[in-house]
C-alpha cells in the first residue's frame, strides 16, 4: 500500500531534505511550493528516488490554491497519509516599521496555511482511517530576539493550533504534532565556525536531516500515541543557561 506525504515549502531547506528522506523511506511525496524553478529542481532530485512523486505550484496565502493542491495530491497519488506544514517566511523589522500588509503576509503564509492545509487534508484522511499532520513551529515560539514579532506570533500560534487540531481530529484517528527547530543550517555546513557549534549542548549546529528524521518518526502509524505534542529539536540550546564570565 502506498504511503503519500504532502510537504509544503518543499523546494528548499528543511522541506527539500524531508521530501528526499521520505522518498528514501518508501513514501511518495507531493512537493508544494511557490518557487517554480527550485521546485522543479527538487522534484528532479526526488524523482531519482521515487519516480511517482509529484509537485504542485501553490501560493499558500491563497485558500483556493490550497484546496486545489490537496485535491490534486489526493487524486494523482491515490490517497493522503501525512501532511507536513513546513512553508514559512520571516521579516526582521522593528514593530514600529512593520506594515499591516507585511504582518498579514507572514500570518497568512506561516499560520493560516497550516490550518487550511490541515483541514483540507483531514477531509480525506478521515475517510481512509486516519493519518498524521506535522506542523513546523520554532524555538522562537518560546524565546525571542528583537524585531521578530510577526514570525514569533505565527510560530506560537502553530504550537497552540497543533494541540487544538489534535483534539478536534481525534475521532478521525488523525494525530497532529509540531516540531520546533532551533538553528538548522541549510547552507554550506563547512562554513560554520567552532563558536557556532559550541553554543549547543549537542556541540554542533543542526542539519535539515535532524528535522526530517523526527518527521518520519511522527508519520509512522505505530507512533500514534503521540498527538498534540510539540518536540523541540535545537541541540539543547533553549535549555542552556548562559552566564557572562
Amino acid at each position: 500500500m502506498n504511503k503519500i506525504v504532502l510537504i509544503t515549502g518543499a523546494a528548499q531547506g528543511i522541506g527539500k531534505q524531508t521530501a528526499i528522506d521520505f522518498a528514501k523511506a518508501g513514501w511518495i511525496p507531493s512537493l508544494i511550493d511557490f518557487d517554480q524553478q527550485e521546485l522543479a529542481k527538487t522534484l528532479t532530485e526526488v524523482h531519482q528516488i521515487e519516480p511517482k512523486s509529484i509537485s504542485v505550484h501553490c501560493d499558500v496565502k491563497n485558500p483556493n490554491e490550497i484546496i486545489k493542491a490537496v485535491l490534486e495530491t489526493h487524486d494523482k497519488l491515490g490517497g493522503l497519509n501525512c501532511v507536513i506544514n513546513n512553508a514559512g517566511i520571516s521579516k526582521w523589522k522593528s514593530p514600529y516599521e512593520l506594515s499591516v500588509d507585511e504582518w498579514d503576509e507572514i500570518i497568512q503564509t506561516n499560520l493560516r496555511s497550516v490550518f487550511l492545509f490541515s483541514r483540507e487534508a483531514a477531509k480525506y484522511m478521515s475517510k481512509s482511517g486516519g493519518g498524521s499532520i506535522i506542523n513546523m513551529a520554532s524555538t522562537r515560539a518560546f524565546m525571542s530576539e528583537p524585531h521578530s514579532e510577526a514570525y514569533a506570533a505565527t510560530k506560537g500560534g502553530i504550537v497552540a493550533l497543533t494541540h487544538a487540531l489534535a483534539a478536534s481530529f481525534a475521532e478521525e484517528h488523525i494525530t497532529v504534532n509540531s516540531i520546533s527547530p532551533g538553528w538548522i543550517h541549510t547552507g554550506d555546513y563547512s562554513r560554520l565556525r567552532k563558536i557556532d557549534h559550541e553554543q549547543h549542548l549537542a556541540k554542533r549546529v543542526g542539519k535539515p536531516s535532524d528535522i526530517s528524521r523526527a518527521c518520519l518518526f511522527l508519520a509512522e502509524p505505530d507512533n500514534n500515541f503521540i498527538t498534540g505534542e510539540n518536540i523541540m529539536i535545537d541541540g539543547g540550546m533553549t535549555r542552556k543557561m548562559i552566564y557572562e564570565h
